[in-house]
C-alpha cells in the first residue's frame, strides 16, 4: 500500500482479523459477522475466537454464500514470564494433533478456573454456575470466560453492560479474579508454526491487561521460534507505543496487523476500527496450510 492509505491508526482501507463470536465471548454468531463485514466496508474478514475453531465451519459456510473472503484463526491465552500474552493465530490445520491437544488443555483451563471464579463471586452476588451458562450461545461448544460472568451479572440487575461489570467485579483487579492457567507464549508460537499456521501477538503494549508489558528481548525471541506478526493497530497500543512496536516488526521481519477485537454487543470496539493491509493477509494466506476462503 502507499503511504497515503495509512494514517496515525494504520490502513484506512483492509480487513479486519481480530473478531469473537458466540462460541466463545461475542455476542454474535459467524453468520451475522460476515452479514455485518460484507456491509461495513471490508476487504475481509477474521474469525478468531477464545482457544477453539468451533465457529469456522458456520463462518465458512456464510462466507461461501456470500462471497465474502475469510481468513479463520484463534485466539489463545499465553503467558511469558509474568506478562500475559493473547497469541492471534491463523490459517493452520485444525487436525494437527498438537493444536488439538493444546486446545483441548486450554479450554479444560478455562473452565476449571471460571468455576472457581464463579464460586468466589457467588459469595457477594446471588449467581450461580447455571446463571453463568446460560449466557452462552452455543453450550459445550462456547469457551466459558469472565464476559459470560459479567452478562449474568447484568441479567441479575448488579451492572447495566459487560463493560461496567469488566471495570467492577470482573476486573483484574478484583479480589473475585482468577489468571488463567496458560501454556508459555513460546509453546503457542511453536505448535502453531508446526500445524502450518501465523502466530500474531494481540494488542501487545495494552496496559490495561498488563502492567508490564512484553520486552523487545521477549519478543525477539518469540521472533526466533517463528513467530509471525504483531498487532499494531489496536484500541488498546498507545500512539508510542505504536512507534515501537514498528520499529521492532521492521528489526525482526514480522508482519504488521490491526483488528478490532470486535465481540459484538457490549463493548465499544466497532468492527474495522482497526485493519490490516491487503497485502498483509496475502503473506498470512501463502503461509498458511489452509486456502482462504471466498
Amino acid at each position: 500500500m502507499t503511504s497515503d492509505e495509512y494514517n496515525d491508526c494504520g490502513p484506512v482501507s483492509g480487513w479486519d482479523l481480530h473478531c469473537h463470536t458466540v462460541f466463545s465471548d461475542g455476542t454474535k454468531t459467524p453468520a451475522e459477522l460476515i452479514d455485518l463485514a460484507c456491509t461495513s466496508g471490508l476487504h475481509g474478514v477474521a474469525i478468531t475466537d477464545h482457544d477453539t475453531t468451533a465457529g469456522w465451519r458456520e463462518a465458512q459456510q456464510a462466507a461461501e454464500s456470500q462471497g465474502f473472503p475469510l481468513l479463520r484463526g484463534s485466539e489463545i491465552t499465553a503467558q511469558d514470564g509474568h506478562v500475559s500474552v493473547h497469541m492471534l493465530a491463523y490459517q493452520y490445520d485444525p487436525e494437527n494433533e498438537g493444536i488439538v491437544e493444546l486446545f483441548r488443555s486450554t479450554r479444560q483451563a478455562r473452565l476449571e478456573r471460571a468455576r472457581r471464579m464463579v464460586t468466589r463471586l457467588s459469595k457477594d452476588f446471588p449467581i450461580t454456575w447455571d446463571d453463568v451458562t446460560a449466557q452462552t450461545k452455543k453450550g459445550e461448544n462456547t469457551t466459558v470466560g469472565r464476559p459470560h460472568m459479567a452478562d449474568a451479572l447484568v441479567a441479575a440487575g448488579f451492572y447495566r453492560t459487560r463493560s461496567e461489570a469488566f471495570a467492577g467485579a470482573i476486573s483484574s483487579s478484583s479480589k473475585y479474579y482468577i489468571p488463567t492457567p496458560s501454556p508459555t507464549a513460546l509453546r503457542v508460537v511453536q505448535v502453531v508454526r508446526l500445524a502450518g499456521g501465523v502466530s500474531v501477538v494481540a494488542h501487545p503494549c495494552d496496559y490495561s491487561r498488563n502492567r508490564v508489558l512484553l520486552s523487545n528481548e521477549q519478543i525477539g525471541a518469540l521472533a526466533d521460534a517463528g513467530l509471525g506478526g504483531l498487532e499494531v493497530w489496536h484500541r488498546g497500543n498507545g500512539t508510542e507505543e505504536r512507534e515501537r512496536l514498528l520499529g521492532l516488526a521492521r528489526e525482526l521481519g514480522l508482519l504488521v496487523t490491526g483488528g478490532s477485537d470486535w465481540h459484538g454487543d457490549g463493548k465499544p470496539n466497532k468492527l474495522g476500527e482497526n485493519l490490516t493491509a491487503d497485502d498483509v493477509v496475502a503473506q498470512i494466506v501463502e503461509r498458511g496450510a489452509i486456502p482462504l476462503v471466498s
